[in-house]
Protein backbone atom coordinates (compact mmCIF):
# COMPACT_ATOMS: atom_id res chain seq x y z
CA UNK A 1 0.00 0.00 0.00
CA UNK A 2 2.87 2.12 0.77
CA UNK A 3 4.74 1.52 -2.13
CA UNK A 4 1.22 2.63 -4.41
CA UNK A 5 0.88 5.81 -2.21
CA UNK A 6 4.42 6.87 -3.22
CA UNK A 7 4.13 6.16 -6.76
CA UNK A 8 1.17 8.17 -6.85
CA UNK A 9 2.75 11.34 -4.92
CA UNK A 10 6.05 11.21 -6.49
CA UNK A 11 4.82 12.25 -9.72
CA UNK A 12 1.94 14.00 -8.87
CA UNK A 13 4.66 16.21 -6.66
CA UNK A 14 7.18 16.73 -9.02
CA UNK A 15 4.58 17.51 -11.51
CA UNK A 16 3.51 20.30 -9.11
CA UNK A 17 6.85 21.72 -8.84
CA UNK A 18 7.43 22.11 -12.73
CA UNK A 19 3.91 23.95 -12.92
CA UNK A 20 5.01 26.40 -10.50
CA UNK A 21 8.07 26.97 -11.39
CA UNK A 22 6.34 27.63 -15.00
CA UNK A 23 3.76 30.32 -13.47
CA UNK A 24 6.98 31.29 -11.83
CA UNK A 25 9.25 32.15 -14.52
CA UNK A 26 5.93 33.45 -16.75
CA UNK A 27 4.94 35.45 -14.20
CA UNK A 28 8.50 37.28 -14.33
CA UNK A 29 9.65 36.28 -11.02
CA UNK A 30 13.56 34.81 -11.07
CA UNK A 31 15.99 33.28 -8.59
CA UNK A 32 19.68 35.13 -8.01
CA UNK A 33 21.80 33.18 -6.93
CA UNK A 34 25.17 35.12 -8.51
CA UNK A 35 26.87 37.54 -6.35
CA UNK A 36 26.80 40.53 -9.06
CA UNK A 37 23.61 41.81 -7.25
CA UNK A 38 21.64 40.40 -3.27
CA UNK A 39 20.54 36.81 -4.13
CA UNK A 40 17.28 35.89 -3.38
CA UNK A 41 13.66 35.91 -5.10
CA UNK A 42 13.32 39.19 -8.24
CA UNK A 43 10.39 39.88 -10.31
CA UNK A 44 11.19 41.35 -13.86
CA UNK A 45 8.93 44.72 -14.48
CA UNK A 46 7.96 46.25 -17.41
CA UNK A 47 10.24 48.82 -18.65
CA UNK A 48 8.11 51.23 -20.89
CA UNK A 49 10.17 53.91 -22.37
CA UNK A 50 13.80 53.51 -23.71
CA UNK A 51 16.51 52.10 -21.30
CA UNK A 52 18.58 54.84 -19.05
CA UNK A 53 21.87 55.14 -17.05
CA UNK A 54 20.86 53.66 -13.58
CA UNK A 55 18.26 51.21 -14.75
CA UNK A 56 18.82 48.10 -12.96
CA UNK A 57 17.49 45.42 -15.49
CA UNK A 58 17.43 41.64 -16.50
CA UNK A 59 18.59 41.61 -19.89
CA UNK A 60 19.34 38.12 -22.14
CA UNK A 61 22.79 38.10 -23.42
CA UNK A 62 23.45 37.64 -26.81
CA UNK A 63 24.36 33.72 -28.43
CA UNK A 64 27.95 35.02 -29.37
CA UNK A 65 31.20 33.20 -28.89
CA UNK A 66 32.19 35.32 -26.19
CA UNK A 67 28.99 34.04 -24.32
CA UNK A 68 29.39 30.52 -24.68
CA UNK A 69 32.93 30.97 -23.31
CA UNK A 70 31.39 32.36 -20.10
CA UNK A 71 28.81 29.58 -19.55
CA UNK A 72 31.76 26.89 -19.85
CA UNK A 73 33.49 28.92 -17.31
CA UNK A 74 30.26 29.62 -14.65
CA UNK A 75 29.88 33.46 -15.49
CA UNK A 76 26.25 32.79 -15.94
CA UNK A 77 24.16 29.87 -15.97
CA UNK A 78 21.97 28.11 -18.46
CA UNK A 79 18.51 29.67 -18.92
CA UNK A 80 15.70 30.57 -21.62
CA UNK A 81 17.68 33.29 -23.18
CA UNK A 82 18.84 32.91 -26.59
CA UNK A 83 21.72 30.33 -26.65
CA UNK A 84 20.08 29.14 -23.21
CA UNK A 85 21.60 31.39 -21.35
CA UNK A 86 20.19 32.24 -18.30
CA UNK A 87 19.48 36.54 -18.01
CA UNK A 88 21.71 38.73 -16.40
CA UNK A 89 21.39 41.36 -14.11
CA UNK A 90 23.36 44.90 -14.07
CA UNK A 91 22.67 48.39 -14.04
CA UNK A 92 22.70 50.37 -17.44
CA UNK A 93 25.93 52.59 -17.00
CA UNK A 94 25.58 53.91 -20.70
CA UNK A 95 24.16 53.75 -24.02
CA UNK A 96 24.21 54.43 -27.46
CA UNK A 97 26.40 57.37 -28.14
CA UNK A 98 28.33 57.72 -25.22
CA UNK A 99 32.09 56.89 -25.09
CA UNK A 100 33.72 54.23 -22.95
CA UNK A 101 37.56 54.59 -22.29
CA UNK A 102 39.29 51.05 -20.99
CA UNK A 103 42.49 51.82 -18.72
CA UNK A 104 42.65 50.55 -14.54
CA UNK A 105 38.93 51.62 -14.26
CA UNK A 106 36.53 52.31 -17.02
CA UNK A 107 35.18 55.78 -17.74
CA UNK A 108 32.00 57.08 -19.23
CA UNK A 109 32.25 60.51 -21.26
CA UNK A 110 35.50 61.33 -19.63
CA UNK A 111 34.14 60.71 -16.11
CA UNK A 112 35.30 57.36 -13.95
CA UNK A 113 32.61 54.88 -12.83
CA UNK A 114 33.10 53.72 -9.28
CA UNK A 115 34.03 50.24 -8.46
CA UNK A 116 35.13 49.71 -11.77
CA UNK A 117 38.48 48.53 -11.81
CA UNK A 118 39.67 46.08 -13.73
CA UNK A 119 40.73 42.09 -12.49
CA UNK A 120 43.38 40.97 -14.60
CA UNK A 121 41.73 37.00 -13.94
CA UNK A 122 38.73 35.53 -12.92
CA UNK A 123 38.50 33.39 -9.49
CA UNK A 124 40.03 30.49 -11.36
CA UNK A 125 42.96 32.32 -12.39
CA UNK A 126 41.80 32.55 -15.62
CA UNK A 127 43.40 36.13 -17.77
CA UNK A 128 40.38 38.49 -18.50
CA UNK A 129 40.43 40.49 -21.49
CA UNK A 130 38.87 44.21 -21.14
CA UNK A 131 36.78 45.46 -23.79
CA UNK A 132 38.30 47.66 -25.84
CA UNK A 133 36.38 51.15 -25.32
CA UNK A 134 34.68 53.12 -27.81
CA UNK A 135 31.26 54.44 -28.55
CA UNK A 136 28.44 52.41 -27.64
CA UNK A 137 26.72 52.05 -30.99
CA UNK A 138 23.17 53.32 -31.13
CA UNK A 139 20.41 50.48 -29.79
CA UNK A 140 23.10 48.78 -26.97
CA UNK A 141 23.24 48.92 -23.55
CA UNK A 142 26.85 49.49 -21.33
CA UNK A 143 26.60 47.59 -18.13
CA UNK A 144 27.48 47.08 -14.78
CA UNK A 145 27.57 45.57 -11.40
CA UNK A 146 29.74 47.14 -8.59
CA UNK A 147 31.07 43.72 -7.45
CA UNK A 148 34.44 43.59 -8.21
CA UNK A 149 33.95 39.86 -9.66
CA UNK A 150 31.23 40.75 -12.16
CA UNK A 151 31.20 39.18 -15.43
CA UNK A 152 29.90 42.67 -17.03
CA UNK A 153 30.35 44.83 -20.16
CA UNK A 154 34.02 45.78 -18.45
CA UNK A 155 34.75 42.36 -20.43
CA UNK A 156 32.18 41.67 -23.09
CA UNK A 157 31.41 45.39 -23.88
CA UNK A 158 28.35 47.12 -24.67
CA UNK A 159 25.50 44.07 -26.07
CA UNK A 160 22.47 45.08 -27.17
CA UNK A 161 19.19 46.42 -25.92
CA UNK A 162 16.92 44.00 -27.56
CA UNK A 163 17.69 41.30 -24.77
CA UNK A 164 16.16 43.64 -22.47
CA UNK A 165 13.19 41.68 -20.52
CA UNK A 166 12.88 44.35 -18.05
CA UNK A 167 13.71 46.60 -15.05
CA UNK A 168 14.99 44.01 -12.01
CA UNK A 169 13.08 44.20 -8.58
CA UNK A 170 14.18 42.44 -5.59
CA UNK A 171 11.25 41.23 -3.87
CA UNK A 172 13.12 38.80 -1.26
CA UNK A 173 16.62 38.99 -0.99
CA UNK A 174 19.52 38.24 1.34
CA UNK A 175 23.09 38.93 1.97
CA UNK A 176 24.99 41.59 0.91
Amino acid sequence: MRRRRAIVIIPVAAASLIMLAGIAWFGGFRLNLTRSYPPGLWRIEPLERPPAAGDLVFICPPDTPVFRMAREHFYLGRGLCPGWFSPLIKTVVATGGQSIAIGAEVSIDGKPLASSDLQPSDAAGRALAPFAGGQVPGGFLFLHSDFAGSYDSRYFGPIPASGLLGRAHPLLTWGP
